[in-house]
C-alpha cells in the first residue's frame, strides 16, 4: 500500500501534477505550472530560494528517472518536472514580486532555449536517466536567469 502511495506521488510530481499528459505543448504546461508554483513558493529569502531550487532539482532527477524506467523511454514527453525546475532556476535570485513583464519574459525565453538546446545545454541531455531528462532544462534556466539579472539590473533601471 505505501509503495502505491509512493507510486503515485512520484508520478504526479514527474508529470506536473498532470500538465504533463496535455495533448497540446506539455513542456509548455508544465513551465506555466512551475510559474504559478513559483508565484507560491518564491516569497522567501535569497539563501531558502536556493535551498528549494536544490531540493527540487534532487527530487525532480529521481521522478524523471523513474517514470523514465517505468515508460522504457529515455525521456517521456509526459515528465515535465524538468520544465518546472528550470524555470525556478530562470527565476533564482530575482526579487520575489517582479514586474510581470520579466515573469512573462522569463516564461518565453525559458521556452525558447528549452525547445532550441543550444550548446552546451544539449550536452546535458546525453547524462542518464533523470539527469539527462532535467540537466538540460536546468541548464536552460541558468542562460534564463542570466539574462534576466541582466535585464533586471541594467534595463529595468
Amino acid at each position: 500500500m505505501a509503495k502505491k502511495i509512493i507510486n503515485f506521488l512520484v508520478y504526479h510530481l514527474a508529470t506536473g501534477f498532470g500538465s504533463g499528459r496535455s495533448p497540446i505543448a506539455p513542456g509548455t504546461m508544465g513551465t506555466a505550472v512551475g510559474v504559478i508554483l513559483y508565484v507560491l513558493f518564491f516569497p522567501m529569502e535569497y539563501f531558502n530560494q536556493l535551498i528549494f531550487v536544490v531540493v527540487s532539482i534532487a527530487i525532480a532527477v529521481y521522478a524523471a528517472g523513474w517514470l523514465a524506467e517505468s515508460e522504457g523511454v529515455k525521456d517521456p514527453q509526459i515528465v515535465v518536472a524538468d520544465e518546472i525546475v528550470g524555470i525556478f532556476t530562470a527565476f533564482l535570485w530575482l526579487p520575489y514580486q517582479p514586474d510581470w513583464l520579466l515573469v512573462l519574459a522569463g516564461f518565453v525565453i525559458f521556452r525558447i532555449f528549452d525547445i532550441w538546446k543550444p550548446r552546451p545545454i544539449k550536452d546535458f541531455e546525453s547524462l542518464p536517466g533523470g539527469y539527462g531528462i532535467v540537466l538540460d532544462d536546468v541548464m536552460a534556466g541558468v542562460c534564463t536567469n542570466i539574462i534576466l539579472q541582466i535585464w533586471m539590473r541594467f534595463l529595468l533601471t
